[in-house]
């Protein structure tokens, strides 16, 4: 067993339901096994097991690993694509980056370049949207298993409008998912998982996505992932080829579900996000990357009217960073641009939102926050002595206060541990 000391911040009760941080400023977690067995105030929990080794996380705060429900493995090497709207910057940059994944060894290197850049940023779980071919999802699989994460994958599948190289048929979509998805759905201990991953409705027919639904019934358990309504130009030639609402699309097979988890959703409909909300799925909210691609300001207020799930997704490479930190401050700056439409939030709904939020989109109930009985995985930010953060939070008025400073100022950098299963991955 083990005994970690520090700070511990953690919101078991979403602020959005009325619940409140929850902190130990000289706080005790006694882990055995990966299994948080204790939990309180330090001196208290060494007095009830004072011969275990104590790990010291102080200096800082230790809170609950990141959950990223939204980003792209091809697309670490072209982060940074500015001026282009969605469907521009799929052409120009994204794509050809994928079609190199064709090459495993070349897929190899990025799984490497991709998994690390999670780690080094805190993130503990990962909904990943894979590559097109499946050797290059074998080998995203293969390093998160060498190195630990939690991450659900799958996939990327086509037939229509994509280059050709990345196109292929429903039947061969249906064959490679459900063999990748046999292999890898519950691999290392649970860790693995499989998402079966059209690219989004604008690139498939009826017939691939029937093909995806195909394939999630065929191996239960298995996760749904895709995009919806992030740029006006993609909804409006969705609807135009569906005739239907790009939610409905993916509902007339059966695509949606409590394991369904959407990206961005920016411009919805009422009836689709009451169509959300009765399936179950959950929004993956990409601020960084709407900005970015100019593709508009996320409704949060009325996902929260209309009872629709969401979380913090960082969308790379749309989006600009590995870090939910960043994308979570990014989150509050576009409420605060929505005047009357607002939804005020607080540093601990962020926290909420880039952890157990994540944890419950992802159907994660083993993680999330750091409650006995749950996993211990976690992140312990340290500043760097004498940095900005490090002057803001040591003179912040209390925890609340320095976890918002976090919030403001920290990123990958002030990352100084990360714990998975209770096995120190970073640090």
């Amino acid at each position: 067993m083990t005994l970690y000391r520090g700070t511990v911040v953690d919101t078991p009760v979403s602020p959005f339901d009325g619940g409140e941080l929850r902190v130990e400023e000289d706080g005790g977690v006694l882990v055995r096994d990966g299994a948080i067995l204790a939990r309180g105030s330090f001196a208290a929990v060494r007095d009830a097991h004072p011969d275990e080794p104590v790990d010291n996380l102080r200096g800082g705060i230790v809170v609950p690993g990141f959950v990223d429900t939204h980003v792209h493995y091809p697309q670490v090497r072209i982060i940074g694509g500015l001026g282009m709207p969605l469907l521009e910057w799929l052409d120009r940059r994204a794509l050809p980056e994928e079609a190199r994944l064709a090459d495993d060894d070349y897929a190899a290197g990025v799984a490497t370049d991709f998994v690390g850049a999670l780690t080094r940023a805190g993130t503990t779980s990962a909904l990943v949207f894979g590559s097109h071919f499946p050797g290059a999802v074998d080998r995203l699989f293969e390093e998160s298993a060498r190195v630990g994460l939690r991450v659900t994958a799958g996939l990327v599948v086509s037939d229509r409008v994509l280059r050709p190289d990345l196109l292929v048929s429903p039947e061969t979509a249906y064959a490679e998912s459900v063999r990748l998805a046999q292999r890898w759905h519950g691999a290392a201990g649970g860790r693995l998982r499989y998402a079966v991953t059209p690219r989004f409705s604008l690139s498939c027919t009826d017939a691939m996505l029937q093909a995806c639904g195909s394939a999630v019934t065929a191996v239960p358990g298995v996760f749904f992932t895709s995009h919806v309504n992030e740029n006006a130009a993609e909804i409006a030639a969705v609807e135009a080829d569906f005739g239907a609402s790009y939610g409905e699309s993916y509902d007339r097979h059966g695509l949606l579900a409590r394991r369904s988890v959407l990206a961005h959703n920016v411009h919805p409909t009422d009836a689709e996000l009451d169509l959300l909300a009765a399936r179950g799925t959950a929004i993956s909210h990409c601020p960084t990357s709407n900005s970015a691609l100019g593709s508009g300001l996320f409704p949060m207020r009325r996902h929260l009217e209309r009872g629709v799930r969401f979380a913090l997704g960082t969308d790379v490479g749309g989006g600009m960073t590995f870090s939910l930190l960043r994308e979570a401050l990014q989150a509050y700056l576009v409420q605060q641009c929505l005047g009357e439409q607002r939804t005020p939030l607080s540093a601990a709904h962020l926290l909420h939102l880039a952890t157990a939020a994540g944890a419950d989109a992802l159907d994660l109930p083993e993680v999330g926050d750091l409650s006995v009985g749950k996993r211990f995985d976690a992140v312990w930010l340290r500043p760097r002595d004498g940095s900005t953060l490090d002057v803001a939070a040591s003179n912040a008025g209390d925890v609340e206060d320095a976890l918002g400073t976090y919030f403001a100022l920290a990123g990958s950098a002030d990352v100084a541990g990360v714990f998975v299963d209770g096995q120190r991955v970073v640090g």
